[in-house]
């Protein structure tokens, strides 16, 4: 605000000085005296930080534009409504009183001057209220741009804090689990085993003095021993994830990464029997989606994108689609060269349209688990 002011005042000092030298005035060494103290009074406002002494000085300047102007020139009273806007400004901020203390002045001046007079006032007080306005607005947006920074902080240490929650939730389920996973073989196979064992060891001490009862013994020790077997393959089905789980679980993992990390928004649907998926499709899909996905993001500006994988009759539909610039005539690369040879190794084919959007598709035949 200041630096405009000053500019403002330098303007009218400047006209005042020129207006001054057409009319063969500038050779009076009082109007020299009195442009200088006028830069004086007004360079020393701005050096000051308090209101107060502001507000001295710019009260000075008006009265000793008064005195010039009585004395001098009514030249002189163009510098008066920068002064005046200064005052209203450094005690209320409201540039409605300067506009209104600028009107009562005009009954003072010189007739044959007030059209001059009140040229320059509104061209000042424009100048003062758009720079106000601006001002403000800078302050507002500043204000706004520190409340922003502060709620980023603040997000960012909550962010934090999940995360570590997340790691100590992972890493506490995964001690339940070990718990849970070491009771259970104590409990169910531990106890087999055992009891295995010591049939075992008393059909080695009968062996020689009653085959017979040793013989049975040692059948039971076999039949203990079978049941923990069965016991440990039931427990190891019941621990081992399905692959449809696995691949869909898999594809939703990076939809939710996708969508986190990227600025895009990324969708999954599916539908039919995803029993019938094997892992090694499951693995084909997920490749060909990642190679899809990069794709999308690195030649398409795409802002959103959809996998879907359909369970068909005889085939298996795995399509990744973006709203991107797509693309006329596509030239295959590596990335779809790639897509292609991992179809074709499980007897499926792979169909790139860039129409609308860019478009992948991967069809693969059923196949025996």
């Amino acid at each position: 605000m200041d630096y405009w002011t000053i500019g403002n005042k330098a303007s009218l000092l400047a006209y005042i000085i020129a207006v001054s030298y057409s009319q063969t005035q500038a050779t009076n060494s009082w109007y020299t005296l009195a442009y200088l103290l006028y830069l004086c009074l007004n360079i020393l406002i701005p050096i000051f930080k308090r209101n107060n002494p502001k507000m001295l000085l710019v009260v000075l300047s008006a009265v000793f534009i008064f005195y010039c102007a009585y004395v001098l020139d009514p030249l002189f009273l163009l510098l008066l409504p920068v002064n005046l806007y200064e005052i209203v400004w450094l005690s209320t901020q409201r540039r409605q009183l300067a506009l209104i203390l600028m009107i009562l002045t005009v009954p003072f001046i010189p007739a044959s001057f007030l059209p001059l007079y009140i040229l320059t006032s509104s061209l000042s007080f424009l100048l003062n209220a758009s720079v106000s306005l601006y001002m403000d607005k800078m302050n507002r947006l500043e204000a706004e741009r520190e409340k922003m920074r502060e709620d980023v902080h603040r997000l960012t240490r909550s962010l934090n804090e999940n995360n570590e929650y997340l790691r100590q939730s992972e890493y506490t389920i995964k001690l339940e689990e070990r718990n849970r996973l070491s009771q259970q073989i104590h409990d169910d196979v531990g106890h087999s085993m055992a009891g295995a064992l010591i049939q075992m060891e008393a059909s080695k001490r009968l062996l020689s003095i009653d085959g017979d009862k040793a013989s049975e013994l040692l059948s039971n020790a076999i039949s203990i021993s079978k049941q923990g077997l069965e016991q440990i393959r039931l427990t190891l089905k019941d621990l081992k994830p399905k692959s449809e789980e696995l691949g869909i679980n898999r594809l939703r993992l990076f939809v939710d990464e996708l969508t986190t990390t990227q600025t895009v928004s990324a969708t999954l649907t599916h539908q039919g029997d995803l029993d019938i998926v094997t892992p090694i499709q499951w693995k084909i899909i997920q490749q060909n989606a990642t190679e899809s996905v990069t794709n999308s993001l690195k030649y398409g500006k795409a802002t959103a994108i959809h996998i879907e994988v359909h369970v068909l009759n005889k085939f298996i539909k795995a399509v990744v689609t973006d709203n991107g610039i797509g693309a006329g005539k596509v030239v295959k690369g590596l990335g779809i060269v790639g897509m292609e040879e991992r179809a074709a190794s499980a007897g499926g084919t792979v169909i790139v349209d860039g129409t609308k959007g860019f478009s992948v598709t991967t069809l693969l035949p059923y196949s025996s688990k």
